[in-house]
């Protein structure tokens, strides 16, 4: 929350809102905010340091790139980060703070698209549907066409044994 400027009605916990509900928040936030930042960690980088690690970085590379840096950054459970700035780890943050719920919508939006972009690629895995979870939908698609090239090995090999 921002004192001065008008709270968005139903900014929450992102996975607790509908896709098109979602959408439009964004926009609002996008809209309403003083800075925001994203950045993207790709799939053969997760697969070198692993997931926590990729998050970190992600999180890190995001504070350093913001275009006003504010006085503390929270953060929704990952602790041990190099922040450019003080930060506070909470458990469950998206439930508890209005800044990283709407984080979080901008997060999940920011990766649904990209998951709907992959669709457009590699129509035969389903990204639009299931943006890249490990879905029941998804687990088949890899074991009848194989992992693309933005599966990450760290994921598949979870559910399907790779020929490759």
């Amino acid at each position: 929350y921002i004192p001065g400027r008008e709270m968005i009605d139903g900014i929450n916990d992102s996975k607790r809102i509908a896709e098109n509900k979602r959408e439009a928040l964004y926009e609002k936030i996008i809209a309403g905010c003083l800075a925001y930042s994203v950045e993207i960690i790709d799939e053969k980088t997760i697969d070198e340091i692993n997931i926590l690690a990729a998050t970190k970085r992600g999180m890190e590379k995001a504070a350093e790139k913001l275009s006003i840096m504010p006085d503390i950054v929270l953060i929704d459970a990952v602790k041990g980060l190099k922040m450019p700035c003080k930060s506070l780890a909470l458990v469950k943050a998206d439930a508890k703070s209005y800044a990283v719920a709407a984080a979080s919508i901008i997060a999940k939006v920011t990766r649904d698209r990209i998951m709907r972009g992959y669709d457009r690629i590699y129509p035969e895995y389903g990204f639009a549907k299931h943006k890249g979870y490990g879905t029941a939908a998804h687990i088949e698609a890899l074991r009848t066409y194989g992992p693309c090239n933005i599966h990450r090995r760290s994921f598949i090999g979870k559910f399907v044994n790779e020929q490759t």
